[in-house]
């Protein structure tokens, strides 16, 4: 193997420090040591879904057209898959070259496009996804016994905790068997659960201990197995604790006259949603009813005000279904609004265009002064205790380029220090408290081996650099179309053109993963 990529969702050092510190992951530290290691700044938004996508081809959104974890089509939409990244992998590129790889468990990869070599999808895909070659999860199975993408629901406690390992023994042992097998001169081995641990267990350092140690350890097996000439290490974003607000973008919207609300169905994407249009049963009355108050401006959300102000709101949910709360739940009016915030992990806010959303309020003509005043309107934002909710409120175009910058939002909405939650939620009030870990925009890169440069800097590494730094180290040349560029500690290869990526678009919505999606909070669900 000429050079293996290790993908840590979201590992930054201010996660990795203090077990690099306790002598918790010597095979890491190792790597380190011997070789250059820096900050890797992500981009916006520093998310899964868009983020791996931007790692793994070079470019930013605007160019692969994957924004969120939801793709949006006017005001319906799908959960993201590869299909709607539409731009070359690094390891696409490396087969027009002649090398072959092997890809396990790098998100939004599924289903997989033809290329020399194997490809295990990871986050995002159905729990038992379509890889490549057809056939190769049941090979490798009979191997090694059962692969998941996702541990089983509903666990918790050490149960969850020992998922935790066994999901990352899970992509070390399926990649080295592939490795073994298809004997690549790429590889490209991810792990999730750096980032989830904090998602589910931000507090419990024994957790956080127990994912790293496997990452290690599984790092060192597959060092030894593989020995790959030189390794890359880079992670998606960094991840920290939130300590600012929560900040209801729509709620906020609403009070300034952009928005409308109305009840049932439609509005903005929500995993109960889904589950809704699965269930036959019939609704109670108390459904119904609430239903019936939705309809005359009640919704759960203004019920549940109302509830909480007497001191009931606990005592109404524990006895009171949640198809009843969701019967009543209020939601964003797509076609009635001119601006709004289709789903959190985008980071910005949607114009509702004429000519280009399905029944757009807002006109052409009109769109420069709208969208000028909005960004005004929410750099105006402040938190209950006066300080500014974002660092910026900038243009789309200043962050994407590229043929697919009309599907993102039009503005960007980036929290100051990333430290204030935003949400997409109507749930009464604009502001709430935040007390959670999530994604923060600075990442670490690493790299060590044969032609890599250890005296090197990385000061100024971005994620768009790193596959150009791959192909670079394997002497191939990056795409004219990429936007970053080899680091220093590899020697740059002069970039090529590459033929054009031909695009289809596959549906892929799969209730499990949106429900998944829901519990780590990257899918807002209007519901108490």
């Amino acid at each position: 193997m000429g050079t293996l990529l290790i993908g840590l969702d979201g590992a930054c050092r201010d996660v990795l420090d203090p077990l690099l510190d306790a002598d918790r992951l010597p095979t890491l530290s190792g790597l380190f040591e011997r070789g250059v290691v820096g900050p890797l700044e992500s981009q916006i938004p520093p998310w899964t879904p868009s983020a791996w996508p931007s790692l793994y081809t070079g470019v930013n959104p605007g160019k692969h057209g994957a924004f969120d974890f939801l793709a949006f089509d006017g005001y319906d939409w799908d959960l993201v898959n590869r299909t709607h990244v539409r731009a070359h992998a690094l390891w696409e590129l490396l087969d027009h070259h002649g090398l072959s790889s092997v890809v396990v468990n790098v998100p939004v990869t599924g289903p997989p496009r033809q290329f020399d070599g194997a490809l295990v999808p990871g986050y995002v895909s159905p729990e038992r996804p379509t890889c490549h070659p057809e056939g190769l999860l049941d090979r490798i199975e009979d191997e090694l016994g059962e692969y998941r993408v996702y541990a089983p629901e509903g666990v918790d406690g050490d149960e969850q905790v020992a998922w935790y390992r066994r999901l990352v023994e899970m992509r070390g042992e399926a990649f080295r068997l592939l490795a073994d097998e298809f004997d690549p001169e790429f590889g490209f081995l991810q792990f999730q659960q750096t980032d989830t641990v904090f998602h589910e267990r931000p507090e419990d350092d024994e957790a956080v201990r127990t994912v790293f140690e496997a990452v290690d350890e599984q790092l060192e097996r597959t060092l030894d197995a593989c020995d790959p000439d030189r390794v890359i290490v880079a992670s998606d974003h960094g991840i920290g604790p939130y300590e600012g607000a929560e900040f209801r973008v729509n709620e906020y919207l609403a009070e300034q006259g952009y928005l409308r609300t109305t009840s049932g169905e439609g509005g903005m994407p929500s995993w109960s949603a889904i589950v809704r249009d699965e269930e036959s049963s019939t609704p109670s009355l108390a459904e119904r009813a609430v239903g019936l108050a939705s309809a005359v401006g009640l919704s759960s959300q203004r019920i549940g005000a109302a509830l909480e102000a007497l001191g009931l709101k606990e005592f109404v949910l524990d006895h009171v279904s949640r198809g009843t709360v969701r019967a009543g739940t209020e939601r964003v009016d797509f076609p009635e609004s001119a601006a709004y915030m289709r789903s959190r992990t985008e980071l910005g806010v949607r114009l509702n265009k004429a000519g280009r959303d399905p029944d757009g309020v807002v006109a052409p003509a009109e769109y420069p002064s709208v969208r000028s005043d909005l960004i005004a309107t929410l750099e105006a934002a402040r938190t209950p205790d006066g300080d500014p909710v974002f660092a910026e409120v900038a243009p789309a175009e200043e962050y994407f380029s590229g043929p697919y910058v009309d599907e993102a939002v039009d503005l960007l909405t980036v929290p100051a220090g990333f430290d204030h939650m935003l949400s997409a939620s109507l749930r009464g009030e604009a502001f709430a408290a935040a007390d959670e870990w999530n994604h923060k925009p600075a990442g670490i890169v690493a790299a060590a081996g044969d032609g890599v440069d250890a005296a090197a800097g990385l000061s100024d590494a971005h994620l768009f650099d790193v596959a150009p730094t791959v192909l670079a180290s394997l002497g191939v040349a990056p795409s004219t179309r990429m936007d970053g560029e080899p680091l220093p500690p590899v020697t740059p290869v002069a970039p090529e053109s590459y033929p054009p990526f031909e695009a289809r678009i596959d549906r892929s919505t799969d209730a499990d993963v949106t429900r998944r999606l829901s519990r780590l909070g990257y899918i807002d669900d209007n519901e108490y």
